[in-house]
């Protein structure tokens, strides 16, 4: 069961206290910076990881004043749509929801579960490259702070070109499963408080494991990435 720390308490909570019921994902983002960006992104993995284990998620984006533009460039970060809760009324999760929020704007009594995310700098990140960006946010926890500086977003894209140019190799060679072994620390991993760097961190074990054949491999950073979004297979087909 997915686990997050529940920022009005500290203790980790069940993210969907009945499992498989309809959950609403609240992304609290009122400005229009790199944090605010990170929020949708941690809503959008959260999304992701209650999918993952059969939970329906309605997604919907409170408080935002640059609503369109903040979609526009959370859109880029493949990041998928939220509704507005201006107009969205009251969708088949209004029984659980999950709020997500700047660290910043944690405090206050809330019926929902609440996480807090970290601040993500400079305020206004280079976009240039949105999936070296996503990636660069992956690589910390949630709550920690984080920077977007230009070493950080060039190892990331050196790192994301280097993981998709694999996938595409591994994806040439005959199919295998993945192993359960793996299954199970990956979804361990998301499952603790939306850990992406450890689910990052299995990949690049993945990556150098000589016990694993290349078609298990392929399939085992195609299961990952429907956590991760940072389109591995993307370049399956491609000619290098």
């Amino acid at each position: 069961m997915l686990r997050i720390t529940d920022a009005r308490t500290g203790e980790p909570a069940p993210a969907a206290p009945t499992r498989r019921a309809p959950t609403r994902v609240e992304a609290h983002a009122p400005g229009r910076d790199a944090t605010a960006l990170r929020v949708m992104l941690v809503a959008d993995l959260l999304a992701r990881a209650l999918e993952l284990d059969g939970t329906p998620v309605w997604a919907v984006l409170t408080g935002a004043a640059e609503g369109e533009r903040l979609r526009e460039d959370a859109a880029a970060l493949g990041i998928r749509p939220f509704e507005d809760d201006d107009t969205a009324g009251h969708g088949p999760g209004s029984g659980q929801s999950v709020r997500v929020v700047g660290a910043s704007g944690a405090g206050g009594a809330r019926d929902a579960v609440t996480v807090a995310v970290g601040p993500a700098h400079p305020a206004e990140p280079d976009l240039a490259d949105p999936d070296a960006v996503r990636l660069a946010l992956l690589e910390r926890r949630h709550h920690a702070r984080v920077e977007l500086d230009a070493p950080a977003l060039a190892e990331a894209r050196d790192a994301l070109a280097r993981w998709r140019r694999a996938v595409a190799d591994w994806a040439r060679h005959p199919s295998r499963p993945v192993p359960g072994e793996v299954r199970d620390r990956l979804r361990a991993a998301w499952e603790d408080d939306l850990d992406a760097p450890g689910v990052l961190r299995v990949l690049r074990e993945v990556e150098t494991d000589p016990n694993l054949p290349d078609g298990a491999r392929f399939e085992i950073c195609a299961y990952a990435d429907r956590f991760l979004g940072l389109q591995l297979t993307r370049d399956v087909g491609t000619s290098y």
